[in-house]
């Protein structure tokens, strides 16, 4: 059965990544009397940090911000546009989701289908979704990858189409790092320049930090614990005017019953977790949104894909490997904090 519903357009797992600012912010006004203020707490499951240098009341419309993106994009609430969008419901679809659906889709090819939105059957099967747990009827993989496939859906003038019913988007490995961009875009349509913007360990970057120089920001070293969070410095860059994430499987994955660990990146081919030498992928970009998508890609590519594609994109990159080594690319030694 093929869902042809149109989603008219109004316009137009997660990855993890544990990066934390080094600096701090100051409170009242620096020697150039611009005011910098904080702005924190949850959204979506997991938290928010933002530091920005302008009016106190952007946080408040930051906070707008990621309600707007989160009514759009988050598969944990039922009446948002994704889920509606999932249960093949005639609904407009706005910009925020036509902006990441159209990265989804080309992340997809660049990364030859890495990085795919409608694994989220596969995800559930494998029990990172919502309220689901692994279960013997997880080998029944095959006939769930017949509806999973960003490629079995397309854009058509201001309508989105899907073929089957039964696709649905789990946008998890982009949306954090969506909204990171949403929030620094309106930050700059007001005038701001110099922020840090932090959605569950996504980041944005802009300008200068309140010591006038780029943001430090502390990558975390990948340490196997699934029961709580383990922080350990693995390098430190100082960088600004992009987006960073990092993705990895070392916070995010089960032990089937016979110990088997296995993490929560799913291959769109196999439908099954992928195995690599990669086991923790970092990626600056340009916004938040692709480095997002790009360090998800990454965990389900062999180090020696992900470096022969990054000699295309030209990306600062560091992949955390099985054996205990790192490579970085050029661009990314570039941003190493050698203080």
């Amino acid at each position: 059965m093929h869902c042809l519903k149109k989603y008219l357009s109004a316009a137009l797992f997660a990855s993890l990544i544990i990066p934390v600012a080094l600096t701090g912010c100051k409170s009242g006004s620096d020697n150039s009397g611009a005011d910098w203020h904080k702005k924190e707490g949850l959204v979506w499951n997991t938290s928010y940090h933002f530091t920005f240098n302008g009016p106190a009341e952007l946080g408040d419309s930051a906070i707008a911000v990621l309600s707007r993106v989160g009514s759009s994009l988050s598969v944990f609430d039922t009446t948002s546009l994704v889920s509606r969008v999932n249960r093949c419901d005639s609904t407009p679809v706005n910009t925020d989701f036509i902006r990441v659906y159209v990265k989804s889709k080309q992340v997809h090819k660049i990364t030859d289908g890495a990085f795919d939105p409608t694994l989220s059957p596969l995800i559930t099967a494998w029990g990172f979704g919502k309220g689901h747990k692994a279960s013997p009827d997880t080998v029944a993989i095959d006939s769930i990858l017949q509806f999973v496939g960003i490629t079995k859906t397309r854009l058509s003038h201001d309508a989105l189409i899907k073929d089957d019913d039964r696709i649905a988007f789990n946008f998890s490995a982009i949306a954090k790092g969506y909204g990171c961009d949403a929030v620094a875009e309106m930050l700059e349509a007001n005038g701001v320049s110099d922020y840090l913007i932090e959605i569950g360990g996504e980041i944005r970057a802009g300008g200068s930090n309140p010591d006038d120089k780029d943001w430090k920001i502390s990558i975390d070293r990948p340490i196997l614990s699934a029961d709580r969070e383990m922080h350990e410095s693995q390098q430190i860059i100082a960088f600004s005017d992009m987006g960073l994430a990092t993705s990895g499987n070392y916070r995010n994955y089960h032990k089937s019953e016979n110990g088997e660990i296995y993490g929560h990146v799913i291959s769109s081919k196999t439908g099954r977790p992928i195995t690599t030498d990669v086991i923790s992928a970092t990626v600056a970009a340009p916004t938040a949104m692709e480095a997002d998508a790009l360090a998800t890609a990454f965990m389900a590519m062999d180090s020696e894909n992900v470096i022969k594609l990054n000699k295309k994109l030209q990306l600062p990159v560091m992949l955390v490997l099985s054996d205990s080594t790192v490579w970085t690319s050029s661009q990314f030694n570039k941003l190493i904090e050698n203080d």
